[in-house]
């Protein structure tokens, strides 16, 4: 069985979501088919197959949920040794070709999100990243061509 890195703020956020589905969206979406049902035939009920969709779709992220959270790794990021770009460790690099500096927390894909800064292990830049020391270069090829960073620092 596969485990699966995430910082303890990304299992929060999955356990949220799988909490609210079982007890906010499944019964909504339970009242929703009891509802539809009530206006006839189901045949030509658009009411019930959205909900059965909607249903379908559910059961399908909580069963997701459930096995991702039954196989992660939680990692303190605080607690892990800094002379190394690795899992949970938040990185500052330098764009080679402009001078600009952006930061980025290297996090599972459950939790990246570009706009706040978190990318995944597994994107192209995270894989380019992971075992850099500061003052290394970090060389990404992108769609837009070839992109060159320098590791400034690990915080």
């Amino acid at each position: 069985m596969e485990r699966i890195p995430i910082t303890r703020d990304g299992y929060g956020v999955l356990k949220k979501e799988l909490q609210n589905l079982k007890t906010v969206e499944r019964p909504q979406n339970i009242k929703a088919i009891e509802e539809a049902r009530a206006h006839g035939d189901l045949s030509e009920n658009a009411e019930f197959d959205a909900a059965k969709d909607r249903q379908s779709f559910l059961e399908g992220r909580i069963g997701e949920l459930e096995y991702k959270l039954a196989n992660v790794d939680v990692i303190d990021p605080d607690k892990l040794p800094k002379e190394r770009a690795i899992f949970g460790c938040k990185v500052v690099l330098e764009n080679i070709d402009t001078g600009d500096d952006v930061e980025y927390q290297l996090v599972g894909p459950d939790e990246s999100n570009i706009e706040e800064g978190r990318i995944s292990v597994s994107s192209p830049l995270g894989r380019a990243i992971i075992g850099k020391v500061p003052g290394d270069e970090v060389v990404l090829q992108a769609p837009g061509g070839k992109r060159c960073y320098e590791l400034v620092d690990i915080l």
